[in-house]
């Protein structure tokens, strides 16, 4: 049963870094700053499943506590973003 958990796990996380590559060419490529943020949000969002993943494949737990604090950091930086781009100004 270890094994093909560990394959699942694998082939979780390969499909989780291609789809960080689309997300990334989304960032790049978006059309206003809305499409940017919307591919910045997605691409913490994965960075964090692939954290999570690698956690579990190598039984390290802290994986999961990068992960946390990427989250705090990716959320604060995406309401941030957000409010500069309603109100034209930070604060």
């Amino acid at each position: 049963m270890t094994g093909l958990f560990n394959m699942i796990l694998y082939v979780a996380l390969s499909v989780h870094i291609i789809l960080m590559g689309v997300a990334f060419v989304h960032l790049w490529h978006g059309e206003n700053a809305v499409d940017r943020l919307i591919g910045y949000d997605l691409l913490g969002t994965l960075t964090l499943a692939v954290l999570v993943l690698v956690s579990l494949i190598y039984r390290q737990s802290l994986y999961i506590d990068v992960a946390l604090a990427l989250a705090v950091l990716s959320f604060v930086g995406s309401v941030a973003l957000a409010k500069y781009l309603a109100d034209d100004k930070m604060f």
